[in-house]
C-alpha cells in the first residue's frame, strides 16, 4: 500500500550502546515513492518489500554519516525507512586513516620489483590503515530496509554493504566515489601485476531479494583517468559499482544510471563450486551503462536476465567489454541497445570467462549518429573466437512485469526515465 506520511523525525544518536532516532519538532512528508515496493513479477527480486510497512517510528531522515549509521541499527529488525538528505561523506580522510607507520611512498620504495605479495611492516601498516578506514566507510545494511534518496541525496565516498540480510530497498540515491585510500598491490594479478582496492559502492554479500532502482553511480569528480600510475601500473581507487557476491540472490536492478566506472557489475566473485551454485538469480532492465569498462555484468554461476539496457560505449581507451560469460553462467540478454564508438569492434563485447553459453535476442547497434543496425554480438564473438560459446543459456526468463520495451525505444525511454531524480519526492 502506498502512502504518505507526515511525522517527525530527526538524528540518530548512540545511547547505552544502542542507536535511536528521536523524534523532532521537524515534520516530514515521506514521499510515496519510498513506501513503494518491487512489482510482482520484475524479475528475480519479486517480492522484495524493504521497509514499506515501517511505522512512523521507524522513518529516519538522515544528514551525515553518523545518523545514517545509526537509522541502520541492525539490533532493531522492524521494518525501517531511511530517507537520505543532502550530501553524506564519511568522517575522516586518507590522511587521517593512516597508521603512524605507513606512508606510501616507503611502501612503493619498499616493494619496487618485489615479485612475490607485499609482506613485512609496511604491508602490516597498511593493512592497519585500511581497517581504520573501513570502520568509516562501510555502513551495514539490516534486513527490511528501505533507503530513499530526498531532493540531491548523494552518498560520497560510502559503500553500502548489504550483508547477510534480506528484504533491502535502494532508491533514488546518487552514489559516488568509494575510493580505497590504500589499494593492494599484487604483483601476481595478471601479467604486470595490478593495484586492487576494496570498496563497492553498493556491495551485496550473501543478501537476498534487494531492489536498486533510479539510482546514479560513478566515480564523480575522482575519475580512474586522474589517477597516477605506480610500478607502471594504474592506480586503482575504485572496486564496483554494484556487486552481487557469495551466495546472494533474488536480485532486481532496474532504473538506474551507471556512468563513467570501470568494474562496474560482478556477479558471482569466486569460480568454485560452493554455495553459489543455484544463487546468483539477477535481472538487470532499463538501465543506462554510460561509458563503463567492464562488467556490465560479468557473471559466475548465475541465471542473469539482461533486457532493455541501453549500452553507452564512446570511449575506446576504457572500454574492454559487456558481457562476461563466466563459469556456470547463464546469461539471458534481450532487446538491449549499444551506441558505440566505430572504434569498439563488436566481437569485444562479449567476453569468454570460462563459461559455455549465453542467449541474445533482439540487439540493435548504432554508431554515433549513423544508422541503426540489427546485430548479434554473441555471433561476432564467436566468428572471431575460438572455442565457440553456445548460442542457448538453458532457460527462458519468467520474471518480467509486462511487454518488452521494443529495442529501438530503449535509449529514449531509459534517457527519460533512468537514474536519480526522476522520481517524485510528493
Amino acid at each position: 500500500m502506498l502512502r504518505r506520511t507526515a511525522l517527525a523525525v530527526t538524528s540518530g544518536l548512540l545511547l547505552a550502546g544502542v542507536a535511536t532516532v528521536p523524534a523532532s519538532a521537524t515534520a516530514v512528508t515521506v514521499p510515496a515513492a519510498a513506501r513503494e515496493v518491487l512489482p510482482a513479477n520484475d524479475g528475480w527480486g519479486s517480492g522484495t518489500t524493504g521497509g514499506s510497512a515501517a511505522a512512523d517510528d521507524h522513518v529516519h531522515v538522515v544528514r551525515t554519516r553518523d545518523e545514517l549509521a545509526a537509522a541502520l541499527n541492525p539490533a532493531d529488525t522492524a521494518p525501517r525507512i531511511v530517507l537520505v538528505a543532502g550530501t553524506l561523506r564519511p568522517n575522516g580522510d586518507c590522511a587521517s586513516y593512516a597508521d603512524p607507520d605507513y606512508s606510501l611512498d616507503a611502501f612503493l620504495a619498499a616493494y619496487q620489483g618485489v615479485t612475490t605479495k607485499p609482506a613485512g611492516p609496511l604491508e602490516d601498516a597498511r593493512v592497519r590503515s585500511a581497517k581504520n578506514q573501513a570502520a568509516d566507510v562501510q555502513l551495514k545494511v539490516p534486513s527490511n530496509t528501505t533507503i530513499f534518496g530526498l531532493a540531491n541525496a548523494r552518498l560520497v565516498g560510502l559503500n553500502l554493504l548489504v550483508s547477510g540480510a534480506d528484504n533491502v530497498i535502494i532508491r533514488n540515491l546518487r552514489l559516488e566515489d568509494a575510493a580505497d585510500c590504500f589499494p593492494l598491490w599484487d604483483p601476481t594479478d595478471g601479467s604486470a601485476g595490478n593495484w586492487n582496492s576494496a570498496y563497492d559502492l553498493v556491495t551485496l554479500t550473501g543478501s537476498t531479494h534487494v531492489w536498486a532502482d533510479h539510482n546514479t553511480f560513478s566515480d564523480g569528480d575522482n575519475v580512474d583517468a586522474a589517477q597516477p600510475l605506480y610500478y607502471g601500473r594504474p592506480y586503482q581507487v575504485h572496486d564496483g559499482a554494484f556487486d552481487v557476491i557469495r551466495a546472494s540472490d533474488l536480485v532486481t536492478v532496474s532504473y538506474n544510471v551507471f556512468q563513467e566506472h570501470d568494474k562496474t557489475m560482478l556477479i558471482g566473485s569466486t569460480n568454485t563450486v560452493g554455495a553459489d551454485v543455484g544463487k546468483l538469480r539477477v535481472t538487470i532492465h532499463h538501465n543506462k551503462f554510460a561509458n563503463t569498462g567492464q562488467r556490465v555484468p560479468r557473471v559466475r554461476f548465475g541465471q542473469v536476465d539482461v533486457y532493455d539496457n541501453y549500452y553507452y560505449a564512446t570511449d575506446e581507451d576504457t572500454y574492454q567489454y559487456s558481457w562476461g560469460v563466466g563459469v556456470y553462467s547463464a546469461i539471458y540478454a534481450e532487446n538491449n541497445f549499444f551506441l558505440r564508438s566505430a572504434d569498439i569492434p563488436l566481437d569485444t563485447v562479449v567476453y569468454h570467462w570460462g563459461g559455455t553459453g549465453m542467449t541474445e535476442k533482439g540487439t540493435l547497434t548504432r554508431v554515433g549518429t549513423g544508422g541503426i543496425t540489427e546485430v548479434n554480438l554473441l555471433a561476432e564473438y564467436n566468428a572471431t573466437h575460438d572455442p565457440d560459446l553456445a548460442t542457448d543459456a538453458g532457460w527462458t526468463p519468467a520474471l518480467r512485469p509486462g511487454p518488452l520495451t521494443p529495442t529501438a525505444q530503449v535509449p529514449a525511454v531509459v534517457n527519460a526515465r533512468s537514474g536519480a531524480g526522476r522520481l517524485s519526492l510528493a
